[in-house]
């Protein structure tokens, strides 16, 4: 290691000689030189190994590495850069370059580089696909921007397509970047505009450097360098370089570097970081043997569960020319970004062919060795060919090109052909029939399989774009490229089949998912290669004949035994094979694929027009159903529970198959098959095939059903489900043509009828209806252009989402037997539907809407809907509906049937409109089914059946179906009978009896709803008359029992409205003249033990559920640091208020015995819990926290309940002002004299005179029993301990503060709360709020009586000296950093336990209680007029000065006078007074709030409202003169000397003059902070913010405080700190500086609020950002633009103030226990 320290440092003699270097003498050297190259390199090998890498760490980290960093850049530029420049230039490089950027013409290509985070827009109406995206600059000032967009965040990498016109079908430029006249032409060559010199100077250099960094960076040998670079002396010094590799993970690497090179955990996890981010790190750095025993430790420890980590020993020069080939990639970037010419040559250079020939160039070497390189290597190389290559059109398109060939592709290259054969050549395990399996795959090879399928993305590229025009080459290719997709399809054919297990339930679980992930990828491609078939004829007929040629070389297994069927008389010949005991495969891409060109041959007309060039006639339709038959049966079968010991694999394949990600190519293509197989055969036969596979002939081709009765209940169950499937298949292939080629219909109306039977289940949110249909290649599903027509769209609230709801006039299209309905999804449409028909008064059969016709090459699909089998099934159902006892048939079979009834009648109906006369009409079902049946069912006609069924009683939810199908009937009969010269007429004619026959139905129904309402109205009316007389009778007992009920709701008499009770005494809470509370009793009932009692000092405890939190939602100083706990003094609030203790309830009362044993509860439950499960997070039982019983509300402590404040004894003297303070300073003196002859502090004192009957040493008898004493020393012990953050300790004279303090703190938050809400201070807060201030300021009142009794006087000694100051207190604070309110509740509270020492009663609390206000008052007034500001207000003052003014004016010129004119000059008192009136009213607000629950007084009826006459009302309920300043003026003797001494102390000056910053009053509600409107706003400025810790580098979870507006690096390594000794997050350690442990942010990059509170709580939260359809998107996974929505945040905000932060936590967190427990410390 020595040897590596020596050469550190260069030496004196090697400064000198960088101090004496001049770059312009070696570029001219360089320019006289034969051998440039030997030159270059010759320069390169002296300096680089002497200028880079001399120390441990390369690239940064350890102490002073950022000095290091900016000297190796300098030199870097000095000797390496700078003689390059000039050798380019031939002049200064700096003018050098600005000439070459002034004569540029630039290319109108944008190319900027996106970073990581940055937000990227992509027009969903313009770009040609989904990879066409602009930067933020560039769509701002396009047309795209009215468009429909998707805005994401880019990964960082790509570049901004703006300028170029291939990517954008219109809007290819935006303002910056629109051609001009001076725009150079895209075929001419910018390099021609150069001097000749420069090009050629700047070919040589480019070609050396560039020749240079591939080289380098392509470089295996760890110990030597490239010939030419071989470093003048070589030292022993080497790196061991640590590579990033996918295998192991952050902790493994952690953990082994700490082993390997013995660093600290910190290091450790910074050297993991580095590696994570940039692709290699150097661990450690000496002699050769040093760095080898770290890389054989590294390898050792890695290697045991998978491939070592990858580690090299790399000489110090060989690391030194990669880092310097790295700075030349960029310099290189930066070069050409001056001259389009120089970019010009850069390409010539990079794409020129080498000696070896193909793929020889710089570029082909760089790519090929991609992925040899490090992360941090390859993003320059990336971006160096994004800064040339694709700048340059001409350039651009040699080199994708080239790419192409690098990876062997391109369509004249036979891309298509390539691509599928590498993947194809990569699934290597098949089985003996050549198909894919993937159950014998590894972890590893798992993985590489997830690789491989990116191949398929650069597929999905190649076929992005449909080819306008065909050439006969490209047809060859494409075709060719088909062939190779066939044999892929091939493999994949039959892959993965099943068998049912009957008996024992699987063992293992077979492996599904690769199948279907395969198959989820290659949905698009197939889609697209139908695209690409279905724009030229000769290449789709072509396609077709392939796919049947490889379909028919793989035929089913032979040798399956031929069987013949017979049903309603007709015979097929089959052959055997059962579902349920046979192997059977869900996937059969061949036959999908050949369904879809078939329906393209329908839809093209191709079949029709050139018939005789389509090999239909070896179309064998029995062999083409049979696989797609046998996949829906075993859907049937799984549906009907036959396949339950098969587990939880064929459940989730049966799942996919119908999901929206894989049902075009599957679920629905296998119903097309059946309906072209349907469409080729008899119809009978067809029935009679479906019936065999389902397994199901017996039941229908003779009378087995009654033998079949007495069968197995199970059998029976599943047979009738299987009917049911099969009914529902045959309504599939008839009734589904929805598809263009099929049906006669366009691609949009495919779309609204999913949109339309989405919305039939309930309205829904936009992106769900997105999710519900299947997207294309381009991520669209053509929602937006149709769903406008059909829907409506309800704006949302502030909570929930935007819905879309169905128009009416669709729901006629509604088809309860939609084929993409699940099973729940048909039963809530079904009820919806039928709801909606009940509402508006129509019957509620739910008959099938009108089919579109068919195809003519489907035409005959309606056939088999009147055919026999058909006719005979349906029969046979409705006959065993007749007779209802049998359990052999099922409602929704029937339903079923009577559906497909009408199917055919809707179909009759149908073509006799379009029929020019009755003989051409083909389809006639009515008389088929008036014919009575054949044998062996002898029973009466299908029609006679549904006419017996009608008034079926067991049937009353058909009645509507089977009448609206018998008035169907007559409607077509009388069609038939009419059929005249015009069809119209006969139609208009024949709906009148159908509308009649509706008409009277509506009338009678309505009749009888009529009748039950009024039967409902008179038996109302009748309980009703009872209950009055029951009353009656039982008078007393009612009067008794609701006095109770009023008692015992645990609501203080003063809520009741005062307008109830007429009070004829001005109101007031304070004072001698104050108003007692009216009823002394108080009756609550406990939530536990639901026993009633009433709350007595001396009674048992009752307690309410309480939550005590820090807070800092009222600071004005987020900038102080939190105090010392230990040594902390809370008796004095500054008023920046930077942190108080707010306390909180639901308002829920217990016994303190009942909580006790419920807490014990909860505590045992959480012990047992830990052996269990680490860690219930939403709530923390070590500190005290547990879930109120009844609401779950998070609790950490509960406040015992008091009784109301005695009222005024009339007897006591109400002494003056100057009295009581003449007493009260004798009092305090005697106090402070006793505490010090106690900690023997007197020696020489004077005794002080004590005043009569005031007694130091009384010990007051407690108030309160034991059990109450014991809760009064829990809350006060539980509120110190959260409100210090310390340890319990009930002897710290403290305790009785914080409790003081967090009652005036949850005051003042009240009183802000109501004041920003523009609420009244009284009557308008809810109940639990009520509860708890009233239980708080009772319980702040007593909580003396636990604490220390001297602890107590010594804090009202202090708090009286800092309001009356004399020469002995040297240690009170200035007037302006105390917070007024809060000294008023501490003096008040505190002077109770002083009062109990005077015996003689001379004077009342009350008066004491009144002085004080109104000394707190003046103190206050003076603080106001110190600290207020002088700007001018521009309204004048009405009328002349009142006596107002002047009494203000008179104490302002007084107050200067004190302050020898330190305060300016003020003219106008009206502004003066104006300003200490809206100053003052939050301080008289909150006073007011808390002598009213201090001592129990009814509020005057004025603050029950918001509005006028708030100020008087406040006055005198406060007992205090409405102009304040009468005070002053009225005591003006005893208060002037005060006022001199508040204004002498030396902090007044020194805080007026500048020192510090100052309070103004009223204090401003703190607001969250302003976000933008437009949420990529946000984005953008997230993406500029690098990591404070890592160099620079981007964060990779930007996340917003949104209390203070700070950005945070959330969830890395790089940015944990340590907090109470363990490492969190930036999110977590920022609570404690900015939030008290509170914090509220957004997650910029997810879209996300996050709500943190402490160290293990937090939750996310929707944000207040939401798109044009109402919906938020959390993780921008949709990309819809974001807007702000004031509501929502205005909702967050109003969270935050009213402290809710931490309950809304608790009951997520309460919500979600089963989720995987997040580490909120770590974000």
């Amino acid at each position: 290691m020595a040897a590596a320290e020596s050469d550190r440092d260069p030496p004196s003699a090697l400064r000198s000689e960088f101090l004496n270097f001049s770059a312009r003498d070696t570029a001219t050297r360089w320019l006289e030189a034969s051998d440039l190259k030997h030159e270059v390199y010759h320069h390169l090998a002296v300096y680089v190994p002497r200028i880079l890498c001399l120390g441990p760490t390369p690239g940064g980290g350890g102490a002073g590495s950022s000095r290091e960093e900016q000297r190796e850049e300098l030199a870097c530029q000095l000797l390496l850069l700078a003689p390059l420049e000039w050798y380019l230039l031939g002049e200064e490089p700096s003018t050098g370059l600005a000439l070459l950027q002034e004569k540029n013409q630039p290319s109108p290509l944008c190319g900027h580089v996106f970073k990581v985070g940055e937000p990227t827009y992509s027009c969903r109406e313009c770009a040609a696909d989904p990879t066409c995206v602009l930067c933020m600059q560039c769509f701002l000032g396009s047309v795209h921007r009215e468009h429909r967009y998707r805005m994401t965040t880019s990964g960082g990498g790509g570049f901004c397509d703006c300028g170029d016109a291939e990517a954008w079908k219109k809007g290819p430029y935006c303002h910056k970047h629109t051609p001009t006249a001076n725009t150079r032409d895209s075929e001419e060559d910018p390099a021609a505009l150069l001097p000749a010199d420069i090009v050629a100077r700047g070919y040589s250099i480019f070609s050396i450097i560039l020749k240079y960094a591939v080289d380098l960076l392509t470089w295996d040998q760890e110990d030597q360098v490239p010939a030419g670079l071989e470093p003048p002396e070589r030292g022993d010094t080497y790196y061991c370089m640590l590579f990033n590799d996918e295998v192991h993970t952050y902790e493994q690497v952690i953990y082994t570097l700490q082993k390997a090179v013995s660093c600290s955990q910190k290091e450790a996890v910074s050297f993991a970081t580095t590696v994570d981010r940039d692709g290699r790190k150097s661990v450690r750095y000496g002699d050769f043997q040093f760095c080898e025993q770290a890389k054989s430790v590294i390898v050792r420890n890695t290697s045991r569960q998978s491939k070592p980590l990858r580690v090299e020993v790399m000489h110090s020069s060989v690391v030194a020319h990669q880092c310097f080939a790295l700075k030349a990639l960029s310099w290189l970037g930066q070069v050409i970004q001056y001259s389009d010419g120089l970019r010009r040559t850069l390409c010539q250079v990079g794409l020129q062919r080498g000696p070896e020939g193909e793929n020889s160039s710089l570029v082909d070497q760089l790519m090929l060795n991609d992925s040899k390189m490090w992360k941090g290597a390859r993003n320059i190389y990336h971006q160096l060919l994004m800064n040339s290559l694709l700048m340059d059109l001409k350039y651009k398109k040699i080199f994708a090109i080239q790419f192409a060939k690098a990876r062997m592709l391109m369509v004249e290259e036979n891309l298509m052909k390539t691509i599928i054969r590498t993947f194809v050549d990569h699934l290597r395990h098949r089985d003996l029939h050549g198909r894919f399996q993937f159950d014998r795959y590894t972890a590893q090879q798992a993985f590489k399989f997830g690789r491989v399928q990116s191949l398929i993305g650069d597929l999905k590229y190649v076929l992005i774009s449909r080819p306008s025009q065909w050439n006969d080459q490209l047809r060859v290719k494409f075709l060719e490229g088909l062939d190779a997709f066939l044999e892929l399809l091939k493999c994949m054919q039959g892959m993965d089949p099943v068998v049912r297990q009957v008996g024992q339930h699987i063992e293992m679980e077979p492996e599904w998912e690769a199948a279907f992930t395969l198959q989820m990828k290659l949905t698009h491609i197939i889609t697209m290669i139908q695209d690409w078939c279905c724009t030229d004829e000769r290449v789709l007929i072509e396609a077709y004949r392939k796919c049947l040629s490889v379909l028919s070389s793989c035929h089913l297994p032979e040798g399956e035994q031929p069987i013949s069927l017979s049903v309603a008389g007709h015979t097929v010949e089959t052959f055997r094979y059962q579902v349920s005991q046979d192997k059977v495969s869900i996937h059969l891409p061949l036959y999908r694929l050949l369904a879809g060109l078939h329906v393209l041959l329908s839809r093209t007309e191709v079949a029709s027009r050139f018939p005789e060039q389509l090999p239909l006639g070896e179309l064998s339709p029995p062999l083409l159903i049979e696989l797609p038959l046998r996949c829906l049966v075993l859907c049937a079968q799984v549906h009907a529970g036959m396949w339950r010991r098969n587990g939880f694999s064929l459940i989730n394949q049966i799942y996919y198959y119908h999901n929206v990600k894989c049902r075009v190519e599957m679920f629905d293509k296998d119903i097309i098959m059946l309906q072209v197989g349907a469409s080729m055969m008899d119809p009978n036969h067809f029935l009679m095939i479906v019936l065999s596979r389902f397994e199901l002939v017996h039941i229908f081709s003779s009378d087995c059903r009654k033998r079949y009765r007495e069968a197995n209940k199970d059998v029976v169950q599943q047979n009738n489900t299987l009917i049911e499937e099969m009914l529902h298949l045959i309504m599939m292939v008839v009734g589904e043509r929805y598809v263009s080629g099929v049906g006669q219909v366009e691609p949009l109306e495919e779309v609204r009828r999913e949109i339309i039977h989405q919305l039939s289940i309930r309205p829904m949110a936009h992106s769900e209806l997105v999710k519900a249909l299947p997207e294309n290649g381009n991520k669209e599903t053509g929602l937006e252009r149709v769903i406008d027509s059909v829907a409506s769209f309800k704006k949302p609230g502030v909570t929930g989402r935007g819905l879309y709801e169905l128009r009416p006039e669709w729901t006629k299209h509604f088809n309860l037997y939609f084929h993409h309905y699940s099973r729940a999804d048909q039963s809530k449409a079904e009820e919806a539907q039928r709801k909606t028909r009940r509402q508006n008064g129509e019957d509620t059969a739910l008959p099938p809407p009108l089919p579109p016709p068919l195809c003519p090459l489907f035409a005959s699909l309606v056939n088999l809907l009147q055919c026999d089998v058909l006719l005979a099934v349906e029969g046979a159902v409705l006959h065993w509906a007749v007779e209802p006892s049998g359990g052999g048939w099922t409602e929704s079979m029937l339903q079923r049937v009577l559906h497909l009834v009408g199917v055919a009648l809707l179909e009759e109906q149908q073509q006799l409109e379009n029929s020019s006369g009755d003989d051409d009409v083909t389809f006639n079902y009515t008389s088929k089914i008036t014919r009575p049946g054949e044998a062996p069912s002898t029973s009466g006609s299908v029609l006679a059946l549904l006419e017996s069924l009608q008034n079926a009683p067991h049937l009353e939810v058909h009645k509507d179906m089977i009448s609206w199908i018998l008035k169907m009937v007559s409607n077509i009969k009388t069609m038939r009978e009419r059929s005249s010269s015009t069809s119209t007429v006969a139609v208009s004619q024949g709906q009148g009896p159908e509308e009649t026959v509706r008409d009277k139905d509506k009338a009678e129904r309505k009749r009888k709803a009529d009748m039950a309402r009024l039967r409902r109205e008179k038996i109302m009316a009748q309980m009703s008359e009872m209950q009055k007389h029951f009353i009656n009778e039982n008078k007393e007992l009612f009067q008794q029992s609701l006095e109770e009920l009023e008692a015992s709701t645990s609501a203080p008499p003063e809520r009741r409205p005062p307008s109830l009770e007429p009070v004829c005494v001005s109101q007031v809470c304070v004072g001698p003249r104050r108003v007692g509370g009216a009823e002394p009793r108080q009756l609550v009932t406990c939530i536990l033990c639901q026993e009633e009692q009433e709350v007595r000092g001396h009674g048992r405890a009752m307690v309410l559920a309480a939550f005590v939190q820090r807070s800092t939602v009222l600071s004005k100083n987020r900038r102080r640091s939190l105090p010392d706990p230990e040594r902390h003094d809370p008796v004095f609030m500054h008023p920046d208020l930077s942190m108080g203790v707010h306390t909180a309830s639901c308002g829920h009362i217990m016994h303190a015995t009942c909580w006790q044993r419920y807490f014990e509860a909860v505590q045992l439950k959480e012990q047992r819990r830990q052996q269990r499960l680490r860690g219930h997070t939403s709530y923390d039982v070590e500190n005290g926290e547990f879930l109120c019983p009844l609401c779950e509300c998070l609790s950490n402590t509960v406040i015992p309940l008091l009784p109301q404040t005695r009222p005024p004894d009339p007897s006591a003297s109400h002494p003056s002002l100057e009295a009581w303070l003449r007493l009260t300073n004798q009092q305090t003196a005697v106090l402070r004299f006793a505490h010090r002859s106690q900690s023997g502090g007197v020696a020489e004192e004077a005794e002080p005179v004590v005043p009569e009957g005031f007694r130091v040493d009384f010990a007051p008898q407690n108030p309160f029993s034991s059990s109450v004493s014991e809760m009064v020393t829990a809350f006060s012990v539980s509120a110190y301990k959260v409100g210090l953050k310390v340890n319990p300790n009930e002897q710290d004279p403290r305790v009785p503060v914080v409790v003081w303090s967090t009652c005036a703190y949850t005051i003042q938050s009240i009183e802000r709360l109501l004041m920003d809400e523009q609420k009244p201070l009284f009557g308008s807060l809810p109940c639990r709020q009520d509860d708890c201030l009233s239980a708080l300021t009772r319980f702040s009142s007593a909580c003396w009586t636990s604490a220390p009794v001297t602890s107590t006087h010594t804090h009202f000694v202090r708090l009286f000296t800092a309001l009356h100051p004399d020469s002995s207190a040297a240690d009170a604070p200035c007037v302006l950093d105390m917070d007024m309110f809060h000294l008023l509740v501490y003096t008040v509270l505190s002077y109770n336990s002083v009062h109990t020492l005077d015996q003689s009663r001379w004077s009342s609390v009350d008066s004491a209680h009144l002085h004080l206000l109104h000394l707190v008052t003046v103190a206050h007034l003076v603080q106001i007029l110190l600290t207020s500001t002088t700007e001018e207000v521009c309204m004048e003052q009405d009328g002349a000065g009142s006596e107002e003014e002047e009494l203000t004016c008179q104490l302002y010129d007084r107050l200067r006078k004190h302050l020898n004119s330190v305060l300016p000059e003020v003219t106008s008192g009206w502004q003066l007074y104006r300003r200490i009136k809206v100053g003052i009213l939050p301080f008289l607000r909150s006073a007011a709030l808390f002598f009213h629950y201090l001592n129990s007084t009814a509020p005057p009826a004025d603050l029950l409202v918001a509005g006028p006459g708030q100020w008087e009302a406040l006055c005198s309920y406060l007992s205090l003169p409405s102009n304040l300043l009468q005070l002053h003026q009225s005591q003006h003797t005893q208060l002037e000397p005060l006022i001199q001494r508040w204004c002498c102390h030396p902090g007044v000056r020194r805080a007026l003059q500048g020192g510090g910053a100052i309070i103004r009053f009223p204090r401003e509600s703190n607001r969250l902070i302003d976000l933008p409107e437009d949420y990529s706003v946000l984005i953008n400025q997230a993406s500029s913010f690098t990591c404070p810790r890592s160099g620079g580098d981007k964060a990779r979870a930007p996340t917003l405080c949104l209390v203070c507006g700070s950005l945070l690096c959330s969830q890395s390594y790089c940015c944990q700190t340590e907090v109470e000794g363990e490492d969190v997050g930036a999110c977590t350690a920022h609570t404690f500086t900015c939030g008290a442990g509170l914090g509220l942010f957004l997650r910029v990059r997810e879209s996300q609020v996050l709500f943190v509170a402490g160290k293990t709580k937090g939750c996310f939260y929707p944000p207040p950002y939401l798109d044009d359809y109402g919906e938020t998107d959390q993780g921008l996974k949709r990309g819809n633009p974001l807007h702000l929505c004031a509501e929502r945040y205005r909702k967050i905000e109003r969270l935050w103030h009213q402290h809710g932060i931490a309950e809304v936590i608790g009951h997520a967190q309460e919500a979600n226990q089963t989720l995987v427990a997040i580490d909120w410390q770590h974000l």
